[in-house]
């Protein structure tokens, strides 16, 4: 009798009937010899989530995964042996000149249900999941003084307002020292501005500048001075401290007046992004989230995909739902900017995936991308932002923002995100202070790891114990609830909380 690890017989899943290689799903890998209910027969040892040769392939052949074509074999790869990263050419990524736009929009269909959920309604008609005091700096010098403040801010003032979730830092590295007038300066500019006024402030922000720095603090402000303080007209140290601890008191005694009410899930606005990302992403957990993001834009809300380099090898299969020319150009423009940059910089699309992504079975930034755009679901893309824009439209945007995790949180919350919803294989405990971030895991064995991290096991969809559509609506009723402040997601249970990383492409004088 056959005895199998974790008393599970071999299996793997190959997504397209096209596709000539398949992962392995078992946990652990599998042997040499092992042989699956179809014949197949592995004639070396493969690990967890690496991809299978469900043929023989031939040098020069094409290698498909996902029904397109993710590289060429550098030699002949034998049936039942391991398709590993050394045996894979890149393909060229496809020709932005050449995109068909337009000709695969689907008529979005309503839900028959409406749902609400529970947030903050603002003065100026936005709402927020969060009820934070948010103090911004505009220049670094500045950080050191501001984080003292607030640690006695939380410790003194924070429980005499019980209606105020937090009160945070928006620390960062910009303000001096920069080309602020060089053309890309746009990007951690417009950033910054449009961070200031996110909803979940509640129009209360604070901003601590030095005086002398390049950005002037009013700048963030639209030219208000009201919550505007320079620490270059304090007396001293504890005067400094002082000073915010007496208009943060103001602050928080507006904010805590605050309170939930009913909210439509069309005044939503739901950020999707992965990290730490493995062979499972594209199978599990981000058509999951594909899933629920169809389900926000059928109930009338708006939801952003970003990461330029996890969308470049995939763009043709993106033009043809882009709503319309205008969006179309829009996208090529983003795509041919991020190709200008990442040449200035002598860096290519080798630089992504990580070693990370490499050991969870992925070989390349092609098989990447298109596992990555799957977590964007089906719906016509109606509207592009460059890096740091503030969402215009409602419906399925795409939000050019860099790969790297941290940055393209803080880009996506400058556009106004009131949620994320994060994939990972890997792990990662990345969290967002300002906003909730619901992860979701491709693989169970990940969900058992850190049972009190991951939010939501979508690996149960690679063993067939869930489907995709059942993962999905999960995800979207768990994200009705962390938006309403009824559930907490793991990273806000312990506040695990990353710095934001502003992207600036121009130069450090």
């Amino acid at each position: 009798m056959k005895v199998y690890r974790n008393n599970r017989p071999p299996l793997y899943i190959q997504v397209h009937p096209d596709d000539n290689t398949a992962i392995i799903v078992n946990s652990g890998g599998l042997d040499e010899g092992t042989e699956f209910p179809c014949g197949l027969k592995l004639i070396e040892r493969i690990p967890q989530g690496h991809k299978v040769a469900l043929r023989d392939i031939y040098e020069g052949e094409e290698i498909v995964r996902y029904g397109e074509v993710i590289g060429y074999a550098k030699t002949t790869i034998k049936k039942g042996s391991w398709v590993k990263e050394s045996l894979v050419l890149m393909p060229t990524p496809p020709k932005l000149t050449s995109l068909t736009f337009s000709n695969k929009v689907k008529e979005v269909l309503p839900l028959e249900e409406e749902f609400t959920f529970l947030g903050f309604r603002n003065e100026d008609g936005t709402v927020g999941t969060k009820n934070i005091l948010g103090i911004t700096t505009s220049v670094q010098c500045v950080a050191g003084v501001l984080n003292v403040a607030v640690k006695k801010i939380k410790e003194e003032l924070l429980p005499l307002f019980p209606n105020v979730d937090d009160v945070i830092a928006l620390n960062h590295a910009y303000g001096c020292g920069v080309a602020i007038n060089a053309p890309d300066a746009v990007i951690p500019i417009r950033t910054l501005q449009n961070l200031a006024r996110h909803p979940n402030f509640g129009g209360e922000l604070m901003i601590i500048g030095l005086g002398c720095e390049k950005l002037s603090p009013d700048r963030l402000n639209n030219g208000i001075n009201d919550n505007i303080l320079i620490l270059q007209n304090e007396n001293g140290f504890m005067n400094m401290i002082n000073s915010i601890m007496e208009m943060a008191e103001k602050k928080l005694k507006k904010l805590n007046e605050r309170k939930r009410e009913k909210i439509p899930v069309s005044e939503l606005v739901i950020g999707v992004q992965c990290g730490g990302s493995d062979a499972f992403s594209g199978v599990t957990a981000n058509p999951a989230v594909g899933y629920a993001v169809d389900l926000l834009i059928k109930s009338g809300a708006t939801v952003l995909f970003s990461e330029v380099t996890e969308v470049r090898d995939a763009v043709h299969l993106l033009a043809p739902r882009v709503i319309n020319e205008e969006v179309g150009k829009a996208l090529i423009r983003e795509m041919g900017w991020y190709d200008n940059y990442l040449r200035r910089g002598e860096a290519d699309r080798s630089a992504n995936p990580s070693p990370g992504n490499k050991r969870g079975g992925l070989t390349n930034v092609v098989e990447k991308s298109l596992g990555s755009i799957i977590k964007s679901g089906s719906t016509p893309i109606v509207d592009v932002l460059a890096p740091g824009e503030r969402v215009r439209k409602k419906g399925l945007i795409f939000a050019a923002t860099p790969a790297s995790d941290f940055v393209c949180g803080t880009l996506q919350l400058a556009s106004g995100i009131h949620l994320q919803v994060f994939t990972t294989g890997r792990g990662t405990p990345y969290g967002l202070s300002m906003v909730p971030v619901i992860k979701v895991s491709t693989r169970s064995e990940l969900r058992e790891q850190w049972p009190d991290l991951i939010d939501i096991d979508a690996g149960k969809i690679a063993t067939g114990e869930a489907t995709i559509e059942e993962v999905g609506w999960e995800i979207f009723k768990e994200i009705i609830e962390v938006a309403s402040g009824t559930k907490k997601a793991w990273a806000d249970k312990w506040k695990i909380y990353n710095d934001l990383v502003l992207f600036n492409p121009s130069p450090v004088t």
